[in-house]
């Protein structure tokens, strides 16, 4: 697996304060969890030895990310495949919307660590704590983005097509 340098998240360093504050961690659509709190998904990533898929979005704002959730997130075969194979994560970055503080300051890290420059943006993942440290390590499986060159009508095709190809590296590294 590709790693990223182990880094100390400032967001990291504040669980315990964005666990309490935010007392919805998720939200669902179509019937798919998404979380927002990175330690709460990273909690279920690591029970489930799924890899964590952090959808970097504006949601309120953002075309091409609400013709991504059209033509691909919300289709049976991305719901389907999404509940086998990762852990659902929206990082919202809303123009028109307040998030939480922390939530926000949580997002703005993801961003700037993953040097995310566009949206939407999708990191797939593993995030590890190094023992007796507040230092992850991100073993990147690799980024995704709307499935630019697909025939239209077959959006989600292409993109779990793209989305499996990332999932390999996982095995094969």
């Amino acid at each position: 697996m590709k790693k990223i340098a182990p880094l100390l998240f400032l967001f990291l360093l504040l669980p315990p304060l964005i666990i309490n504050a935010q007392t919805d961690n998720s939200t669902s659509f179509e019937g798919l969890t998404w979380y927002t709190d990175i330690m709460k998904a990273n909690e279920v990533s690591k029970a489930s030895n799924k890899p964590l898929f952090a959808f970097f979005t504006g949601s309120d704002w953002c075309g091409w990310c609400k013709k991504l959730q059209r033509e691909v997130f919300s289709k049976p075969g991305f719901i389907k495949w999404a509940k086998e194979n990762v852990v659902l994560v929206e990082l919202d970055f809303p123009r028109s919307k307040a998030l939480s503080p922390e939530i926000a300051q949580q997002n703005e890290s993801l961003k700037q660590t993953f040097q995310v420059r566009g949206f939407p943006t999708i990191w797939v993942f593993f995030l590890n704590k190094n023992s007796g440290e507040d230092k992850y390590t991100i073993d990147s499986l690799g980024s995704l983005g709307y499935p630019q060159g697909a025939t239209p009508g077959k959006e989600e095709v292409k993109f779990l097509l793209d989305a499996n190809t990332l999932l390999k590296n996982r095995s094969t590294k």
